[in-house]
């Protein structure tokens, strides 16, 4: 019990069910809830799209869905885990600390904040530094 409580398991089954269900949760939210949408919507929010690094309006969008959509992809399936969570951490940085640079930190009354964009940010971070874990594809090759 006391194990099971206070320990610290890097190994075994637990860790790895926590990694699953942040790469579910993690993809599956930035996928849904934000790259979809801007998939979607390409074609006429192009345009208008936030261009905080001066690459263009498209290509900022273009980048923005690569991260959303193909990279939280590849993230719920646990293939090229860490270097997939590259572009979402930057995007996540960039959404934080430049978009939402006067915004307070945490969301109040409905209006933006750099919270969310910093949760996805550790969730990334955390995927990162740990890698997959045992049910991903990555895990699957790291057995091979």
């Amino acid at each position: 019990m006391k194990k099971w409580i206070f320990g610290t398991p890097v190994n075994g089954i637990l860790p790895s069910i926590g990694l699953l269900l942040n790469r579910l949760v993690f993809g599956g939210f930035m996928l849904y809830g934000h790259g979809w949408s801007k998939l979607m919507s390409f074609s006429e929010q192009a345009s208008n799209f936030p261009d905080p690094l001066g690459i263009g309006n498209t290509a900022s969008m273009a980048a923005a869905i690569f991260g959303e959509v193909v990279c939280s992809a590849f993230i719920i399936l646990g293939v090229a885990t860490r270097i997939s969570t590259l572009p979402l951490i930057f995007t996540m940085g960039v959404a934080a600390f430049v978009v939402h640079a006067d915004a307070p930190l945490f969301m109040s009354g409905g209006a933006a904040a750099k919270e969310p964009a910093l949760l996805y940010l550790a969730a990334g971070a955390l995927l990162f530094f740990t890698g997959a874990g045992r049910f991903s594809i990555d895990g699957i090759i790291s057995r091979i």
